[in-house]
C-alpha cells in the first residue's frame, strides 16, 4: 500500500513538472529583447516592454514588477534574467520567472543587475496596469486605476472593461466604470460607442469628464492652398480681415517658410543700413519719400540677396485669395465632435447653474455670519438705542476665551462646548460692568456714547495685545468640522459655515423665545415701547436695560468663538465685523430680530454678488456694497423692517 502511494505521488510530480515545461515561457520574450533591455534607455525600451505586457503570461506581472524594484539580473554564465536576492555578502539565490526553481550561492561576479530610470519605470508602472487592475489586493486596484487616470492610454480600454464585470467592490467598480466611460470616449475605436458614452455622461459635471471632451473640441489654425484638404474635420472658415486680421493670416504662411511681411521698421532699418553715397541699391535718398520708390529699392536689395525677401501689404491680400485659413478639430471624426460640443454646452449649462447655487450658500454662510455678529448689536443698538462701538471688542473677548479654552482642554469638541457659555458669563459680565459703569449715565445721548464706547474698544484692544500679544491665535474647530460637504465638483460648503448657520438659527429662536416667553423679554418690550409707562406697573427700566446690555454682549462673546473657528483670532477681530454689523442692524430696520435677518441676508448676498462680478478685488466689492447701502437707505432710511415705539421715536 505505501508504495502504490509513493509511486502516485511520484507520477503527480512527473506531470507537474511536465505540465510546467509545456506550459508558455516568459524567458524567450526577455532573450528576444534582451540587447534593449541590458541598454536601459528610455528612447528604445518601449518595445520590450509592450512585448511583456501584450504576451498575456502570467509571469509578466513577476517580471515587470521585479524589473522595477530592481530585483531582475542577468547571469553572464548562461544569459538568462532572475528574480535576485542577496543571501549574504556578494552571495545571491536566484529564483526563475518560469518554473520558480531556486538557485543558491550565485557570486555577484556572474551577475548583472538591471536599474531602470525613472522614466523606464514610470513606463513599467503603465504596463502593469493591465494586471493590477484585477489584482486580489483593492488597494493594488485602486492605485492602478489612480495610474490609468494619470495616464490614459488606448491599450487600458480593454482590460479595464473586463476587470468590471468581476469587481466584488461596490466603490471599485463605480470608478471602474466610470473611468470605462471617460476612456471609451478618448480612444475607443468605435464611433457609436464613442458618442453613446458621450450622451451617458453629458449631465455629468466631473472635471475628469470636461477634460476628456474638451481635446475632443480643440481646434488647431491652419492654412493651406485651396479647399481644406479630404477628410479634414474643419470647424470653421476664417476670411481674412473679417475673421483674422490680414497679418494674423500671413503669418501662418511665413511659419510655413513664405517670404516675411515688410513691415515699416523692417523697411526703414533695411533702407539705412544698405545706405551708400546717397542711393540705396541705385535708389536716390530724395525719392525715397515716395511708398513704391521705398519698397522698389527694398526688392532690389532681395535681389542681390541683401536682405530677406519680403511682401508688401499688397502683395499679401492677393496671395492670400489663394489660400483658405480654418480651424480643424484635433478629433478627425465630425460626428463625435458634434456630440462632444452637444454635451459640452450641457455642462456649461449646468456648471452656470451650479455657480449660482455654491454662490448662494457661500452668501448664505456669510449672511449667517454677520447675523451671528450683529445679533448682540441689535439688542444694543436696537432696542436700547445705545450706539455701541466696542461691540466688535466683545466678539473678540469671546473668540480669546474660546482660545484660552483650548490651551487648558485639549479635547477641541470638549474645548468648544465649555467655550461657548463660558464666553457668554465673560462678555456678559463685561457688557453689565459696561452699563453700570459707563452706558448708564449716557443715555439718549448718543454722541457722548458713541464716543465713550469707542475709547472703551480702543482700551480693550490694547488690553487684548498686552495680555496676548500681536500674533494671530489659533481656535481649532473639532476634527467633525473638518473638511466640507461636497454636492459635486462645483459646490461645497465647509462644515464649520454649516455650524455657524446652525448656530445663527439657534440664536434665532433663543432670542425669540426670549423676547416672546420670558419675563425679561416681556419687560424688555416694555420699556423699549414706552419707559414711563412700564415704570409706573412696577418694571425697574435700569435693571432691564443692564440685563439687556449684558445679554447683547453676551451673544457678541459666542459669535466670537464661531467666528474665531475660521478668522484668526487677534486683537482687531472685532473691528473687522463692527461695521458689518451696523450695517446689519440699520438696513434690517433697527429694533427688528426680523429686520436684523433680513438685513443680513440683503448684505450677504450683495457682498457675494458684487464679489462674483469683481473676484479679484474683494476691497472694491466692499466698497461698492458701502455705497449700494448708503443709497438704499436713503430711500429706506428706516431699514427693511423698522420697529415701533422708543427706538422709532429716536
Amino acid at each position: 500500500m505505501t508504495r502504490l502511494i509513493f509511486a502516485a505521488l511520484a507520477l503527480l510530480a512527473s506531470a507537474c513538472v511536465a505540465q510546467a515545461q509545456d506550459a508558455p515561457a516568459i524567458q524567450p520574450v526577455l532573450q528576444e529583447h534582451r540587447a534593449v533591455i541590458e541598454k536601459s534607455s528610455r528612447t528604445t525600451i518601449g518595445p520590450a516592454i509592450d512585448a511583456l505586457a501584450a504576451s498575456g503570461l502570467p509571469q509578466a506581472q513577476a517580471v515587470l514588477e521585479a524589473w522595477a524594484d530592481k530585483d531582475m539580473w542577468l547571469r553572464l554564465s548562461d544569459g538568462r534574467f532572475y528574480r535576485a536576492e542577496e543571501t549574504e555578502k556578494d552571495i545571491y539565490s536566484l529564483t526563475d520567472f518560469d518554473t520558480g526553481d531556486v538557485t543558491l550561492g550565485v557570486d555577484e561576479d556572474d551577475l548583472d543587475q538591471l536599474k531602470p530610470n525613472s522614466g523606464i519605470r514610470a513606463m513599467i508602472a503603465t504596463a502593469l496596469v493591465r494586471y493590477q487592475i484585477a489584482d486580489p489586493d483593492p488597494d493594488k486596484r485602486r492605485d492602478a486605476l489612480q495610474s490609468i487616470e494619470r495616464n490614459p492610454e488606448t491599450a487600458h480600454l480593454a482590460p479595464l472593461r473586463a476587470s468590471i464585470p468581476d469587481e466584488p467592490d461596490p466603490e471599485i467598480a463605480a470608478q471602474k466604470r466610470r473611468l470605462e466611460r471617460l476612456l471609451t470616449i478618448a480612444h475607443d475605436p468605435d464611433r457609436a460607442a464613442r458618442i453613446a458614452a458621450i450622451e451617458e455622461m453629458s449631465g455629468d459635471l466631473g472635471l475628469d469628464l470636461r477634460a476628456t471632451l474638451n481635446p475632443l473640441v480643440a481646434t488647431t489654425l491652419k492654412i493651406v492652398q485651396g479647399p481644406p484638404p479630404e477628410g479634414e474635420n474643419v470647424a470653421r472658415v476664417l476670411i481674412p480681415g473679417e475673421e483674422i486680421s490680414i497679418d494674423a493670416a500671413y503669418d501662418l504662411l511665413v511659419a510655413q517658410g513664405a517670404p516675411v511681411r515688410l513691415t515699416p521698421d523692417l523697411l526703414r532699418q533695411a533702407l539705412s543700413e544698405n545706405l551708400e553715397n546717397g542711393r540705396v541699391a541705385g535708389v536716390p535718398v530724395g525719392t525715397l519719400g515716395d511708398p513704391r520708390a521705398r519698397e522698389a529699392a527694398y526688392a532690389a536689395l532681395a535681389a542681390r540677396g541683401l536682405v530677406p525677401e519680403a511682401r508688401s501689404t499688397a502683395e499679401i491680400a492677393q496671395v492670400l485669395t489663394d489660400y483658405t485659413i480654418y480651424e480643424s478639430y484635433a478629433e478627425t471624426d465630425p460626428a463625435v465632435t458634434d456630440a462632444a460640443r452637444a454635451a459640452l454646452a450641457e455642462i456649461d449649462l449646468n456648471v452656470t447653474m451650479n455657480q449660482a447655487l455654491d454662490l448662494s450658500l457661500d452668501a448664505l454662510s456669510l449672511a449667517s455670519i454677520y447675523f451671528l455678529a450683529a445679533i448682540g448689536l441689535a439688542i444694543t443698538f436696537g432696542v436700547m438705542g445705545v450706539i455701541n462701538m466696542a461691540h466688535g471688542e466683545f466678539i473678540m473677548m469671546g473668540a480669546y476665551t474660546g482660545y484660552v479654552v483650548q490651551t487648558i482642554i485639549s479635547d477641541h469638541t470638549v474645548s468648544i462646548l465649555v467655550a461657548l457659555p463660558l464666553a457668554f458669563a465673560v462678555t456678559f459680565a463685561a457688557g453689565v460692568a459696561m452699563e453700570r459703569l459707563v452706558i448708564r449715565f449716557l443715555y439718549n445721548r448718543p454722541l457722548e456714547t458713541l464716543l465713550a464706547t469707542f475709547g472703551i474698544s480702543i482700551a480693550l484692544q490694547q488690553l487684548a495685545k498686552t495680555i496676548f500679544g500681536t500674533q494671530a491665535r489659533p481656535l481649532t474647530a473639532p476634527g467633525w468640522l473638518d473638511g466640507a460637504f461636497v454636492l459635486n465638483d462645483v459646490v461645497s460648503i465647509s462644515y464649520i459655515r454649516i455650524a455657524i448657520f446652525v448656530l445663527a438659527l439657534v440664536f434665532l429662536a433663543v432670542f425669540l423665545f426670549i423676547m416672546r416667553r420670558t419675563r425679561l423679554g416681556l419687560e424688555t418690550r416694555a420699556v423699549t415701547q414706552n419707559p414711563r409707562m412700564a415704570a409706573s406697573m412696577g418694571i425697574n427700566p435700569n435693571r432691564v436695560n443692564m440685563l439687556t446690555f449684558g445679554l447683547g454682549s453676551g451673544i457678541a462673546g459666542v459669535a466670537g468663538v464661531a467666528i474665531g473657528l475660521f478668522a484668526k483670532v487677534t486683537s482687531e477681530l472685532g473691528s473687522d465685523y463692527i461695521v458689518q454689523s451696523f450695517m446689519t442692524v440699520v438696513v434690517g430696520g433697527v429694533g427688528n430680530i426680523w429686520g436684523t435677518l433680513a438685513g443680513a441676508t440683503l448684505i450677504g448676498f450683495a457682498q457675494k454678488g458684487i464679489e462674483a462680478l469683481n473676484p479679484s478685488n474683494t476691497l472694491a466689492a466692499q466698497t461698492y456694497m458701502i455705497v449700494l447701502i448708503i443709497i438704499f437707505i436713503q430711500f429706506r432710511p428706516r431699514g427693511l423692517i423698522a420697529l415701533r415705539g422708543r427706538a422709532a421715536g429716536d
